[in-house]
């Protein structure tokens, strides 16, 4: 069996013994440290390289990318030897296992790179709040524009809100709304319109996403559609 099955095995004993002796916040704590225990495990799992191969024969991918097909261990370390790299078990669990004649150095550089990536598309999304007033200035606008931006860059969605409180609520509703789509565009990050602006509880609100297609996303790309040509006045 292999570590990871073993880990959450035990840990899922230890569990259900918890729980029956009327222990449950213990019972949450050890489920939380198997779980982390396991994760690290997976992500930290040694591969095995040239002696340490176990399996008789292996499926064998050369230095070039090129298929050697299924031949035995001393063979496929040999070929390894020749070419001056190692020979790596990528694929302990096919049938026959799957190995590749490569740099080792190079390999676990490449494999952390990807891990990394994966780490970072696996983080949470959410969506971000930012609000302003009719009232707002200058200078606020443009420190919350770059906080939109921020959350913007760590792939979070921003809800751009201008809140409406007592007499504001009856003022032109296209002054309102270009109010906003001005602090909008002082985003100082590329991003497209998920929700335009609209009317919310609260006053007027609109849903930002990072734009995926800008080649410079600190520029923007998209802005938010055009609510009058002109500017309102208040009376």
């Amino acid at each position: 069996m292999a570590l990871r099955e073993a880990l959450l095995l035990v840990g899922l004993l230890i569990c259900i013994f918890a729980y029956f002796q009327n222990i449950r916040c213990i019972s949450v704590v050890i489920v939380i440290f198997y779980i982390d225990i396991t994760v690290t495990t997976l992500s930290t799992e040694k591969i095995r390289i040239n002696r340490e191969i176990r399996a008789p024969e292996l499926r064998v991918i050369g230095a070039q990318g090129e298929n050697l097909g299924v031949i035995a261990l001393n063979v496929a370390l040999e070929a390894a030897k020749a070419a001056g790299l190692d020979l790596i078990e990528i694929s302990p669990n096919a049938v026959p296992p799957v190995a590749k004649i490569t740099d080792y150095g190079k390999f676990e550089y490449e494999r952390g790179k990807k891990e990394r990536a994966a780490r970072a598309k696996a983080k949470v999304s959410e969506t971000k709040e930012v609000q302003i007033k009719v009232g707002t200035g200058e200078n606020d606008m443009r420190l919350k524009a770059k906080k939109a931006a921020q959350w913007l860059a760590e792939g979070h969605r921003v809800r751009a809100e201008l809140f409406l409180k007592g007499r504001y609520k009856g003022m032109d509703e296209a002054f309102l709304k270009v109010r906003l789509e001005k602090f909008i565009m002082l985003i100082p990050y590329a991003y497209r319109l998920a929700d335009p602006i609209a009317r919310a509880p609260k006053g007027f609100a609109a849903i930002l996403e990072r734009d995926p297609k800008a080649t410079d996303p600190t520029k923007q790309t998209k802005r938010p559609e055009e609510t009058s040509d002109t500017e309102s006045t208040t009376p």
